[in-house]
């Protein structure tokens, strides 16, 4: 996901796409607990993404 991808969408739609990063991102570190993650990238992917989307809604707020 890019930046440029999150400044086309509204605050409504960037608010949804932050809950469900933020739901991926405790099932990702679920499974990493119970070592059935294979790509411990994958953490650090989501959570790159969900700064991304904070980024866009801050600077849609101001």
């Amino acid at each position: 996901m890019k930046y440029t991808d999150l400044n086309e969408k509204s605050a409504i739609e960037l608010a949804e796409l932050l809950k469900e990063k933020k739901v991926l991102l405790f099932t990702v570190k679920q499974k990493l607990k119970t070592m059935q993650l294979t790509n411990s990238n994958e953490i650090r992917e989501v959570r790159r993404d969900i700064a991304r989307i904070s980024t866009a809604i801050s600077a849609q707020n101001k």
